[in-house]
């Protein structure tokens, strides 16, 4: 009994001085080397004027110009007022009023009277509508270039919203875009490789047809002022050149496309033209390859992988589902399915990429990755015409609570943003220049809110940054290889923290 004590307590000097050791190296380290996990949250389809116009502090939209606000009819001259608000059909939707003034106009005020817990329309958000609406950094082709009329100009008091609460108490980003033009696809796809997809064989059909200015033919049925009714294009999903701009789906199960009948259930029907498998370096294949562990985590995959894989001729129950029991599940919000070294069967698929409630296991359990992507459901993303604000907010709200009370959040900073600005206007012009933007982007302001025992409190961060910024964040944090696309200029929003 004596011996087993002595050893009893030489093992429990031996974890003392241990844990000693490593309270030492912590307190040792210092800047980025404080924070062990970085987790982004990935929400959708709003710009910043949008939600955060009024926050205060915040360069919003009572700093927008006349000349921002003003917008402009197709030949250039300033609108008498605002279109209507158009339906799906082009007809105007007599749930909203006339004849509004030409500018931003609050929509969850009267006349609008619209509330966070409603669906309301969802603007055109495609790559080059995009490029027309910023107009050089102008701003003022928004109206002309949608397909909702006056609603793109439209913004929130967001002060009554949780989310405007968490962006009080820590780091509110407001000069952070698009990683590019246009919609969710593209930029999901900048979100993992700060790349565009490429599709060299797609066919004609798919391609958008641009004129002599390089911007979209109008359709000859295209009303000559959109006060008539929305703009008519011939546009597409890839880009006369060959590469995939607007949505389109995976190649791999879940996919929007089917399986071919017959064929093997987890390959999309190729006849269908989904994207062909992507072979470009991804953050995933850069953390890997430095040993540094990581999830994509979605809302509804494990429900979406069956789904996915029903004869084509069956009812899906949960892949682009509005009804009130399914999640909604949006394909093409999985940039990860549709590179091939992340196909079904490998190991890399079955390493990381995971279903929502694994990630809210693993913030309980104190077992996160070192970096974590969330992805939730399409119930749950805040994205105009088939779901609400409300939703979304509680969700993500909720999402911070518990992993403040998480056992890592000492070591943890939280990245909150949107895809892209779902066809809303805003009034700050995206950088551009070599250094800032390229060919693909960046698009209009999105929100972003840094969440950390390290962020600066009640701080409204001006930096310019985009979506590959916070590519360079976990680059810089882990020492990764960087991934070419991930603009120079671009801040690397360390200068939302305080590490001392």
């Amino acid at each position: 009994m004596k011996a087993n004590g002595i050893w009893a307590f030489a093992v429990a000097m031996a974890a003392a001085l241990s844990g000693c050791a490593t309270t030492s190296a912590g307190a040792a380290r210092s800047g980025l080397g404080r924070i062990d996990h970085i987790v982004v949250i990935y929400a959708e389809n709003h710009s910043f004027d949008n939600m955060y116009g009024m926050f205060p502090g915040a360069n919003g939209v009572a700093d927008a110009t006349a000349g921002q606000k003003t917008q402009l009819d197709h030949d250039g001259s300033p609108l008498p007022h605002l279109p209507p608000v158009f339906t799906a059909q082009g007809k105007a939707d007599p749930r909203y009023p006339q004849n509004m003034p030409n500018g931003p106009f609050r929509i969850d005020a009267a006349p609008v009277n619209a509330r966070i817990d409603q669906v309301v329309p969802s603007p055109i958000h495609n790559y080059y509508q995009n490029i027309e609406q910023i107009n050089g950094g102008r701003n003022n082709k928004f109206v002309a270039m949608t397909t909702v009329g006056a609603w793109t100009m439209g913004y929130y008091d967001g002060s009554t919203q949780k989310m405007w609460q968490w962006a009080r108490e820590y780091t509110l980003a407001d000069n952070f875009f698009m990683g590019a033009f246009g919609g969710s696809f593209l930029n999901h796809q900048w979100l993992v490789c700060a790349c565009t997809p490429v599709f060299t064989a797609a066919p004609a059909a798919l391609r958008a047809q641009l004129d002599e200015t390089g911007t979209l033919k109008k359709r000859p049925a295209s009303p000559p002022s959109v006060l008539n009714g929305p703009v008519q294009v011939f546009d597409g999903t890839v880009t006369p050149d060959g590469y995939v701009v607007n949505t389109s789906q995976p190649p791999y199960q879940p996919s929007g496309t089917p399986p071919a009948a017959g064929g093997d259930p987890d390959l999309a029907d190729a006849a269908k033209f989904p994207v062909p498998p992507q072979t470009a370096k991804t953050i995933g294949d850069t953390l890997s390859a430095k040993g540094v562990s990581w999830a994509w985590y979605s809302g509804g995959w494990k429900q979406a992988l069956a789904d996915g894989r029903q004869d084509p001729q069956a009812k899906r129950t949960v892949i682009y589902n509005r009804e009130a029991d399914s999640p909604n599940f949006q394909a093409h919000h999985q940039p990860f399915n549709y590179f091939a070294q992340f196909a079904p069967g490998t190991a890399a698929r079955a390493q990381h990429l995971k279903d929502g409630e694994d990630l809210l296991a693993a913030i309980d359990q104190g077992t996160l990755p070192q970096v974590s992507f969330y992805k939730p459901a399409g119930r749950l993303t805040q994205h105009p015409s088939y779901t609400d604000i409300r939703s979304g907010d509680i969700h993500i709200a909720d999402l911070l609570d518990r992993l403040r009370k998480s056992p890592q959040w000492n070591s943890m900073a939280v990245i909150v943003t949107y895809d892209e600005n779902g066809g809303y206007w805003d009034h700050v012009a995206p950088p551009a220049g070599a250094g800032w933007g390229d060919r693909w982007g960046p698009g209009t302001r999105i929100p972003t809110i840094i969440v950390s025992p390290y962020a600066k409190r009640g701080f409204v961060d001006h930096t310019p940054a985009d979506t590959t910024s916070i590519l360079k964040f976990i680059t810089e944090r882990f020492g990764l290889e960087p991934l070419p696309g991930v603009r120079a200029n671009m801040g690397d929003l360390t200068s939302a923290f305080e590490f001392e």
